[in-house]
């Protein structure tokens, strides 16, 4: 990797409402070495006068091998074609300027090693295996009139979730997806539109089955990631110690700020139920979960208020199926339209980084840092919709020092 100097650089990280002024970036290897306005160094140099250098996005709820929208179906592909299509999935994120993704359900250690051994383009991986879901949650798509028993073992790269009933198996399942290599743990812990056979209001495993889910996490040094929408849902997994709480869409007031009290970090996902509305039916969504979309799409934006009110930090999510992958950038304008420009790219940068417990390695420009960084043409603090167009207003994106686009900058 060459060493390289990035002059003129006026950076956007979401910790401030507008861009430094213009500094030097220094790049030596696959690591950030130097901020400043004085670096002296031989290094080839890149002048970035009049654009904007942003840390590589960060995308904390995505589904990389969700390659059907019909997530049933998904899990009945052969491992093979789901792996190929997971790398289209994975190349067409990382050229939107996403560097991390965290998986929150399906993608396993192999993929995750794959990726890291460089035999395709794609962003870091942080995965927590198959989530865990109760008989008929939100992993569960055996439907009303199949009585076949759930597997045990053996999951198909396709499924996203593994079930699990009481104590003893749901410690069993966490152990396992923690030795198969999970950075956290996902649970199913409310319904949710996919899955056929629970409403969205239905609360997924018993304050006891929580508490143990937690203590395994807890005991592996990490934490628990809840699939939630419903306030009571959120309430009884924050009580439980779950750290990250995914969706969110019916939050209230109370429990936002008990939420921040606790230290969790909220994930919300508005952009996948304006696209599975608009595009889910024609892409194989089953009308069933068509239908239940509208029961959390409407209140999502005021969620957004609620939690930012409340202190609760947010990060960012897409939460995508199949070819809707595509409009993984949108949920930046779908955020500004309630909350400042630079807390919604803090919630892809900063909090992102925090919540993937890579704080000061990814989502920031500064010494020692991954060499993640894009070049926006323009502020993105003043429209964000130049971060979305699928990378068209990025000339440059790099992870770890190395170019994974390059146009000219003349």
């Amino acid at each position: 990797m060459p060493t390289l100097l990035f002059t003129n650089a006026r950076i956007v990280d979401g910790t401030a409402p507008e861009p430094t002024a213009p500094t030097q970036v220094l790049v030596e290897g696959d690591r950030v070495r130097e901020v400043g306005t004085a670096i002296k160094s031989n290094a080839e140099t890149i002048d970035l006068r009049g654009r904007t250098l942003m840390p590589g996005l960060i995308d904390c709820h995505v589904h990389t091998i969700a390659v059907m929208a019909d997530l049933g179906r998904n899990a009945m592909l052969p491992d093979s074609l789901v792996t190929a299509r997971a790398t289209r999935v994975l190349r067409g994120m990382i050229m939107r300027g996403f560097t991390t993704v965290r998986d929150v359900a399906g993608a396993d250690f192999g993929l995750k090693t794959a990726v890291e051994e460089g035999h395709f383009v794609s962003p870091r991986l942080v995965i927590c295996g198959k989530a865990l879901s109760q008989t008929g949650g939100h992993c569960d798509f055996r439907g009303r009139f199949d009585d076949r028993p759930a597997p045990k073992t053996g999951f198909s790269l396709g499924s996203l979730g593994r079930i699990c009933d009481g104590i003893d198996e749901v410690r069993r399942a966490a152990r396992e997806e923690l030795k198969g290599g999970a950075e956290f743990i996902k649970i199913m812990a409310n319904g949710g539109c996919a899955s056929p056979t629970d409403p969205i209001h239905f609360l997924g495993f018993s304050r006891d089955e929580l508490a143990a889910i937690v203590e395994e996490a807890d005991k592996a040094g990490t934490y628990v990631s809840a699939h939630l929408y419903t306030d009571e849902a959120i309430r009884r997994c924050v009580e439980a110690g779950v750290h990250s709480l995914e969706h969110c869409n019916l939050i209230k007031e109370d429990t936002a700020r008990l939420a921040a009290a606790r230290g969790a970090v909220a994930v919300p996902t508005q952009v996948t139920y304006d696209r599975l509305a608009i595009e889910g039916a024609a892409l194989g969504f089953p009308p069933e979960s068509v239908a239940k979309v509208e029961d959390v799409r409407s209140a999502g934006m005021e969620a957004l208020d609620i939690m930012c009110r409340a202190g609760l930090p947010m990060a960012y999510g897409s939460d995508l199926l199949g070819d809707m992958h595509r409009h993984q950038s949108e949920e930046f304008v779908i955020r500004g339209r309630v909350l400042p420009a630079h807390d919604v790219i803090a919630s892809a940068t900063a909090t992102a980084a925090r919540l993937c417990r890579m704080e000061g390695l990814i989502g920031t420009i500064a010494p020692d840092a991954y060499a993640d960084l894009i070049v926006v043409d323009g502020d993105p603090l003043r429209d964000l919709s130049l971060l979305t167009a699928q990378g068209q207003h990025m000339p440059l994106i790099m992870k770890g020092g190395a170019f994974v686009k390059t146009t000219s900058l003349n």
